[in-house]
């Protein structure tokens, strides 16, 4: 989602009064008769102050998509992240000060062009001073929708026509270092928890069919009432694009969580969203030093009931052209 570059409401007026004394400035220079030069200065420059500033907010309003004809998965990720309705209000307060400053300039040109010419330029500085106020009204607007901005400037570029595949799990199971073996992207990650701070993107290319490949941010085993922007953020992109999930449990437990809870999440989430899921265990170099099972044993002492699943380490590239296999099969599920 673009949005432009926000003014503050000094830089605002500022830009709107240098333009409108410019204006008047080649008025004063011009040939117009001595009798009516000074009621055509104050007019130009109080019509040309109002065109600036007007066109600056109405620049804002044309470049801010219409939200409600974006894509539902864009529609939510706007709302959890900064709020439709907050939004809409302030979009609301710019059409207002839009609205006020038009009528403001079309009254105060005809009362200046109908004064004495001695009352021009009290009119000037009071219709100033009304501008001035109009567009110090709308500071909140503006500062939100600057915060949007910065808010939204990761926003994703999803392809919705794609094949998508959702990497999912409990935060450092290793989502992102699975999405860097597949594809060609570099998700930023560091080693904290939620080190995955937004949805990252890679795409895979077999047999000229486009598989899109999505990591979200880690999620926890709770509620969603509960759930923080970044889980939510995950679960807007289970919710909208996921054709199939590629659910990873760190199967050495090194990520902080047992496997019971990381199987217990993955079950909610086939619940909730009835999409098909393929079971990753990570690290699995790791948890076999760690147990004396081998690998079936460790499977079956904790899922019986799972039967679509891989033996993987990411980091190792272990099990990586296997998964592959299984995405170039991967038929799009038509949304309805």
């Amino acid at each position: 989602m673009i949005i432009p570059t926000i003014p503050t409401p000094d830089e605002l007026l500022d830009k709107g009064f240098r333009r409108g004394k410019k204006a008047a400035d080649l008025v004063r220079t011009s040939k117009i008769p001595r009798h009516l030069k000074s009621k055509r200065i104050e007019e130009q420059r109080v019509v040309t102050s109002c065109q600036v500033i007007k066109d600056r907010i109405k620049m804002i309003l044309d470049r801010v998509p219409d939200i409600e004809s974006l894509p539902e998965f864009y529609q939510d990720y706007i709302d959890i992240t900064v709020g439709i309705d907050k939004m809409k209000q302030s979009l609301g307060g710019l059409n207002w000060a839009y609205g006020i400053i038009t009528q403001l300039e079309k009254d105060y040109a005809s009362r200046i062009r109908k004064s004495p010419s001695e009352k021009a330029s009290k009119l000037q500085k009071q219709v100033y001073g009304r501008i001035a106020s109009v567009v110090n009204k709308i500071k909140k607007d503006l500062d939100f929708l600057d915060f949007a901005k910065a808010s939204l400037r990761n926003m994703p570029t999803i392809d919705f026509e794609a094949t998508t595949v959702v990497i999912a799990g409990f935060p450092n199971v290793g989502k992102s270092t699975l999405l860097r073996q597949i594809t060609d992207a570099e998700p930023k990650v560091a080693d904290y928890p939620f080190t995955t701070k937004g949805i990252q993107i890679g795409h895979l290319e077999r047999n000229w069919k486009k598989i899109q490949i999505i990591d979200t941010p880690g999620l926890l085993d709770r509620p969603f009432l509960e759930m923080n922007d970044i889980e939510l953020n995950a679960m807007v992109a289970l919710e909208h694009l996921a054709d199939t999930i590629l659910f990873i449990i760190d199967s050495s437990e090194t990520c902080g969580y047992p496997i019971e809870s990381q199987y217990h999440l993955s079950k909610e989430i086939k619940r909730i969203f009835n999409i098909p899921m393929i079971y990753l265990f990570n690290k699995i170099d790791i948890s076999i030093n760690k147990n004396t099972d081998n690998d079936d044993g460790l499977l079956k002492k904790y899922f019986n009931e799972i039967d679509d699943y891989l033996l993987v380490s990411a980091y190792n590239g272990k099990g990586i052209d296997e998964i592959i296999a299984i995405l170039e099969k991967v038929e799009k599920i038509k949304k309805e």
